[in-house]
């Protein structure tokens, strides 16, 4: 095969691409900041900006594992050794009717996952191209046990910490104190989770495959206590200042609702009771 003929294919893959992380982008960055938006956390606005820049600093940092097992995961690709032509055709036509979906999908305010339309559209050209044999699946059947478990470790997880929170917090006579007690650790742990996974599974590029498990631990373990200092010392003092100003420089309020609206200013700064 002439690459010199197929370089159409490459320039149209590239121009689809973009389509593709539009509609993805579009329809999927509610997932991550529909709430803090619908809370009044950040305006939409701020919302766009935080997601353009960690929605890229996800993809360059981490996503690459994804990529390889959209790439080359789902597909037998030795199956196409003597034919190179279908596997870019396929791959062109897994792009733009992924594209097409998601973009669709959003026009419609239809809620639909990125990654499971480029899967599908992956796995229907193969099994148009080169029939059952052409699919690897034991993988495709760890992708899709994962769309299951996913949604009950997410729901597990949130009545978890809900569950924390009503105990911990909102239950005490006086909430306010322990919530702004708990701050350090909640930024704690979720920096100490992302930055964990990052170092430890990061790209090799950036050489962070030399870095052992421990390493990342550390480095993790570091970054989740300057986190929680910073909270404690800097974030904390002005949130007592601010809710204390909200809850008691206004008229008196009953013990129940002083409990429900500290959580409110807790989580999201622009309310105001």
């Amino acid at each position: 095969m002439d690459m010199g003929d197929m370089l159409w294919v490459v320039v149209l893959a590239f121009i689809l691409a973009f389509f593709l992380a539009f509609g993805v982008g579009a329809n999927d960055v509610a997932n991550s900041f529909g709430t803090s938006v619908g809370a009044k956390v950040l305006t939409l606005r701020q919302a766009c900006i935080l997601a353009t820049i960690f929605e890229i600093l996800g993809a360059v940092l981490i996503g690459y594992k994804v990529s390889d097992t959209v790439r080359k995961g789902i597909l037998d690709t030795e199956m196409y050794n003597d034919s190179p032509r279908d596997l870019m055709m396929g791959n062109l036509a897994a792009l733009a009717g992924s594209a097409v979906w998601n973009i669709l999908a959003t026009a419609f305010r239809l809620p639909v996952s990125g990654t499971h339309s480029i899967v599908g559209a992956v796995v229907g050209f193969s099994l148009v191209a080169r029939g059952f044999q052409g699919i690897r699946w034991w993988e495709m059947g760890k992708i899709v046990l994962s769309w299951f478990i996913s949604p009950l470790l997410s729901g597990f997880f949130s009545v978890l910490l809900y569950v924390l929170i009503q105990w911990l917090v909102l239950r005490k006579e006086k909430p306010l104190e322990p919530g702004l007690r708990s701050l350090p650790f909640f930024y704690g742990f979720t920096l100490f989770v992302n930055v964990f996974s990052v170092v430890h599974d990061g790209p090799r590029l950036l050489r962070f495959d030399v870095i052992p498990w421990w390493g990342a631990l550390v480095i993790a373990s570091i970054v989740a206590l300057v986190s929680g200092a910073v909270v404690w010392f800097i974030v904390v003092p002005r949130l007592r200042k601010t809710i204390e100003k909200a809850l008691y420089g206004t008229a008196e309020k009953s013990d129940t609702n002083l409990a429900g609206q500290f959580f409110l200013c807790i989580l999201t700064p622009r309310y105001d009771p």
